[in-house]
């Protein structure tokens, strides 16, 4: 009886080793699925990607590109030029055609419209009641 015990004892121990075997090759298989799927999802994305890229290369071509980067680089010359007059750094040759152009302007007969002579009317502030509003307080930009 004792020997039947033990054989008994001794498949079932076979039969668990086997059962752990089984759960870890499934566990196993879970892990590599799951894996799969994120790949497949990854591969989905790029391929999305990809045919995004493939309509934007379709609408704008590299002279387009070029084209608008020049016209950047054109706007931003433009600007620094503006920035250097606004900043006063006129060259003397500058001041002097500005200083020119000023005076062909002043000295020009400009034709003016005529002032009227008579004193103008005065105006009777209507009795309206008017709302004292609080002055909104300016606060300095940080």
């Amino acid at each position: 009886k004792a020997m039947l015990l033990l054989k008994k004892k001794r498949f079932q121990e076979q039969l668990l080793d086997k059962t752990e075997n089984q759960i870890s090759n499934l566990e196993r298989m879970v892990q590599d699925i799951e894996f799969t799927q994120i790949e497949m999802k990854v591969i989905e994305g790029l391929k999305i990607g990809n045919e995004c890229l493939n309509k934007m290369h379709q609408v704008m071509s590299i002279e387009e590109v070029e084209r608008i980067i020049g016209e950047t680089q054109d706007a931003v010359e433009y600007q620094r030029q503006i920035d250097e007059l606004l900043a006063g750094s006129l060259t003397e040759e500058d001041e002097d055609a500005i200083l020119e152009e000023l005076n062909t302007i002043t000295q020009e007969q400009m034709e003016l419209p005529e002032v009227p002579s008579e004193p103008l009317p005065e105006k009777v502030p209507e009795a309206s009641p008017v709302k004292n509003r609080p002055k909104p307080e300016l606060v300095a930009a940080s």
